[in-house]
């Protein structure tokens, strides 16, 4: 199969370049990139205006499967990844059963060939069950296939059992995700302590149960020599201790979702489960400090933690509703709308932080727009805008606080291996 993509702005990070030309694909890779290409192809797709850029890729999706299906399935959640411009996502470990040995892995890896438009990758837990007790199989799940470990869900309170999943996920070669939260610490917040967990009368959730772990994980893998992403960064300190890490050299990494850098406590309207999140929407401050450690470079990846709940979950109130909403399919409008509209980034840092830097952190050779790479493409429209409407989604979840919400930047097409695989 051939394709011709005409009149497109291919905008590669890995060269840092944003030029008018036209993309010749020859089965999956990527043939010739240069200015009016007359060669034959079976398609020919114009995407005058559009950017081309990479494929995104989410280091940090909640697909539901196994167990959870009438949450999200592997099916359905990534084909809302294709949807969204995604031709890679990492599947968190916190399913039913947890993907803690080599079967679950097996059943995910097995079940996406069958039925994902897309690549889709399971990550490991670091526990068995994820009980904070015993480590699990890390070695045979790597060996596996899975690209990285992660308790995501909660964290390993036990740092001396967290410290040996350290040692065997460096001696692996692979990363760390670190979702912190101190559980002794939560008491049973539903959002963030401030002016709207009193004004809504509802338990607060300190920035401190976030930042205690923050700083206990970056300090372990330091002195380990592993390398850790840091997972959903909420706050201004959390920001400030990650710069802190990098300039002693610790090989770390953090994300922020589209939410956190979207809204703030103050959007949230009414007790209402769509923004109901964990990490939660945090301050003002908090929000600055993420928008400014995107810009800057202290956070290097924009991550959705997709997380798809049953419409009757959420309808419930906050206080008894699970904490988490969907992303993938506004995760681009978000960040185009909100960081590089308002000049926070440029289209080139977007496809890097959602690219090339997580292609970089599990070592897939992806991220980028040039002759001879696999051909893992994005078309996205910045001109046009639309409306959310969660009716329309491919995921099962509708738990967005987006909905109704115009944005700006619309994905028109998802090439995955060289081949369409959603087409708006």
């Amino acid at each position: 199969m051939t394709l011709l993509i005409k009149n497109a702005i291919v905008v590669d990070p890995a060269s840092k370049t944003v030029v008018d030309a036209d993309v010749l694909i020859d089965g999956e890779t990527i043939k010739e990139i240069s200015k009016n290409i007359t060669k034959d192809a079976e398609r020919v797709i114009d995407a005058k205006g559009s950017y081309l850029m990479p494929g995104f890729i989410d280091l940090h999706v909640h697909l539901r499967d196994p167990g959870l299906e009438y949450k999200e399935t592997i099916e359905t959640g990534s084909k809302a990844a294709a949807a969204g411009g995604y031709t890679t996502i990492l599947a968190m470990p916190n399913t039913k059963p947890v993907a803690d040995q080599v079967d679950v892995v097996k059943y995910v890896n097995n079940k996406a060939k069958a039925l994902s438009p897309i690549r889709v990758l399971q990550i490991g837990a670091v526990t068995k069950g994820q009980k904070g007790e015993k480590l699990a199989d890390i070695e045979g799940m790597v060996k596996e296939g899975a690209p990285a470990i992660s308790e995501d869900g909660k964290s390993v309170m036990n740092s001396g059992l967290y410290y040996e999943g350290m040692l065997e996920a460096k001696r692996m070669g692979i990363p760390v995700f670190a979702h912190c939260e101190d559980i002794n610490l939560v008491r049973g917040g539903v959002v963030h302590e401030g002016k709207q967990s009193q004004k809504l009368g509802l338990a607060g959730i300190t920035g401190s149960v976030e930042d205690v772990i923050a700083a206990r994980d970056m300090i372990m893998a330091a002195e380990i020599g592993v390398r850790l992403h840091l997972c959903h960064v909420s706050t201004a300190l959390s920001v400030d201790m990650l710069a802190w890490a990098k300039a002693r050299g610790a090989q770390v990494t953090g994300e922020v979702c589209p939410h956190h850098f979207a809204l703030c406590e103050d959007d949230i309207p009414a007790d209402d489960a769509r923004y109901k999140m964990n990490p939660p929407l945090r301050s003002k401050e908090d929000q600055k400090a993420l928008i400014k450690g995107i810009a800057d470079g202290t956070i290097e990846v924009i991550a959705t933690d997709h997380a798809p709940h049953s419409v009757d979950e959420k309808n419930a109130s906050m206080k008894k509703a699970p904490f988490g909403i969907v992303g993938l399919e506004t995760a681009a409008a978000l960040t185009y709308t909100k960081l590089v509209k308002e000049n926070v980034i440029d289209i080139c840092q977007m496809a890097e932080k959602m690219s090339l830097n997580p292609a970089k952190i599990i070592g897939l050779d992806r991220g980028s727009v040039q002759e001879g790479k696999i051909a893992d493409l994005v078309l996205f429209n910045p001109k046009e805008n639309w409306t959310v409407d969660s009716n329309e989604f491919y995921s099962k979840g509708r738990n967005t606080p987006f909905d109704g919400e115009t944005l700006y930047g619309r994905v028109k097409a998802t090439i995955f291996n060289g081949e369409v695989v959603f087409e708006q």
